[in-house]
């Protein structure tokens, strides 16, 4: 069968013309509170310390009103973060939402949301080394909720060859140990990733996903309070800074390290967690 080709119809340009209106107003979500924050990570004790290994992941934990941070330690090298209730694997990181309630990359101020039916903030991003980057002339920006993970079974897809240290792969082995599940049980909770100081962004005439050598440098880090108990599971990617490509070893890779630090006491009066979502469930 021949394909037809659609004709353009006479009102392209008025439909073409529509307005463009932002699906979720920043005004109408809860404000981040500067001054609280600000207070509560300006005298904090160090409470754990970890290093991901190039090419791999580690889970860890960090209690509700800790603050974590991700650290570039030795070169340029990107992270897949993977968020968990720590009581509960159903409730996860949902990127998806938190692009359309914030943007395609997060910074300070922003929040990672979880999955529904809970719908509240897990973490928010309270301090980012790499906010003066903004956008660049691509349109490339930091840290992304727009890119998945890279996995195996796109790589067999695209390359036809067997790789297992994909972030997939990583934060599965991750998780696994974690909770000493069966690897097929803890690939189904790996979930869509913040992709730590990655640098992507859409082509302008294609409008793919693209990714270039991230500005991380050694001393960059993003920080990140915990608004419930977490369970994190974190890749240091074998795409290294991602400059050009991943999924194989040719990249140069770094370690990440991990730390867990821990307010002063009365630095979090009134304070609590937040709660899962009011919706009533009923579906009407």
């Amino acid at each position: 069968m021949t394909r037809s080709v659609p004709t353009t119809p006479p009102d392209a340009a008025a439909r073409r013309s529509a307005k463009a209106v932002v699906v979720y107003p920043a005004g109408r979500l809860p404000q981040f509170d500067i001054a609280f924050y600000d207070a509560a990570r300006s005298n904090v004790t160090k409470i754990a310390e970890l290093v991901i290994p190039p090419r791999d992941a580690r889970a860890f934990s960090v209690p509700a009103g800790c603050f974590l941070r991700i650290i570039s330690v030795e070169g340029p090298q990107v992270g897949d973060l993977n968020l968990w209730n720590a009581h509960d694997l159903s409730e996860h990181f949902f990127s998806g939402k938190t692009r359309a309630l914030h943007a395609t990359h997060v910074s300070t101020g922003d929040r990672l949301w979880s999955s529904l039916p809970s719908l509240r903030p897990m973490a928010t991003i309270t301090h980012n080394t790499l906010d003066w980057y903004g956008w660049d002339e691509d349109g490339a920006g930091v840290h992304d909720v727009i890119g998945t993970r890279c996995d195996p079974y796109t790589n067999v897809l695209l390359k036809g060859t067997q790789y297992h240290h994909c972030c997939h792969s990583n934060l599965t082995r991750a998780l696994a140990a974690a909770w000493d599940l069966p690897l097929a049980e803890a690939e189904s909770h790996v979930h869509d990733v913040l992709n730590v100081f990655m640098c992507t962004g859409f082509t302008r005439d294609t409008h793919q996903y693209f990714m270039k050598a991230s500005p991380v440098r050694p001393g960059d880090f993003i920080e990140l309070f915990a608004e419930i108990d977490l369970l994190c599971a974190l890749s240091a990617c074998p795409g290294g800074d991602c400059s050009a490509g991943h999924s194989d070893d040719d990249a140069a890779c770094h370690p990440l390290k991990v730390e867990v630090h821990r307010p002063d006491n009365g630095a979090l009066a009134g304070w609590r967690p937040p709660p899962v979502n009011g919706y009533s469930r009923s579906h009407g």
